[in-house]
């Protein structure tokens, strides 16, 4: 019997999964960057900048940005890691991913971009100084597998990093629900001419691991010394755990 899982609120088979997050990303990867400005009044910028300050990387470091898509990340790690450094950007989506290396060309940077799934990274054991994945975890299909991968791909002494949406402080959930449902889908039609796709965002982080939840599966995946840092009320958090 087919395994379930969760497409936003629906109940769908695993399988199913994958095929409907990708027909999500490859209808709104032309405006994807100017919708995430929209939602986050801008300040999602200043949440990936905190998740690099927190990445340890350095000159000569090599990072992996996981479901990277239009390469906010990579760019950023690849001024951190300077010319005598790797940042690799990787996302399953096609569209998502070639959006990101036209964006990195159009700034001057050729960066190494691989298509593939987090679940099944092609890269080597013991690599990466860092591996991070921002805002791309809640839609992957098998979380545990994926965190798994990251982990396993990184060098002792690493990193793994997840910013990613998630539960905010509660007396300011009811205005943050009648945002995601109202105004998010709202945008999405006048912007994206997708209502359905930012309908989906809004209910995909209902059914992600909440703060304490995803730390446990960060745990359970192998890292240590786990902890995670409130962004915007606990509307983001950024998770942070060490291989040894």
């Amino acid at each position: 019997m087919p395994k379930t899982t969760h497409f936003g609120y629906e109940s769908v088979d695993e399988d199913e999964k994958g095929h409907r997050v990708g027909g999500v990303f490859s209808s709104v990867a032309g405006k994807y960057d100017l919708m995430n400005d929209l939602m986050s009044a801008g300040m999602h910028r200043a949440w990936k900048a905190f998740a690099v300050s927190q990445s340890g990387a350095r000159s000569g470091s090599r990072v992996l940005d996981v479901a990277g898509g239009t390469g906010d990340m990579t760019r950023a790690f690849a001024e951190k890691v300077g010319p005598q450094g790797e940042v690799w950007l990787t996302d399953i989506n096609r569209p998502m991913l070639e959006a990101g290396r036209d964006r990195l060309l159009d700034r001057g940077l050729l960066m190494p971009v691989v298509q593939c799934d987090a679940e099944h990274l092609p890269f080597p054991s013991d690599y990466f100084h860092c591996v991070c994945v921002a805002f791309g975890l809640r839609n992957m299909t098998h979380k545990e597998e994926a965190l798994a991968e990251m982990r396993r791909v990184t060098k002792p002494g690493g990193r793994v990093l997840v910013l990613e949406f998630s539960r905010i402080w509660s007396p300011l959930a009811p205005a943050y629900d009648w945002y995601s449902f109202n105004i998010l889908p709202w945008l999405g039609q006048r912007i994206a001419r997708d209502e359905a796709s930012y309908r989906y965002l809004a209910e995909s982080i209902r059914v992600h691991p909440d703060q304490k939840g995803l730390q446990s599966l960060l745990e359970s995946a192998g890292l240590e010394d786990v902890e995670y840092f409130n962004l915007a009320a606990g509307a983001v958090a950024l998770h942070r755990g060490l291989k040894y």
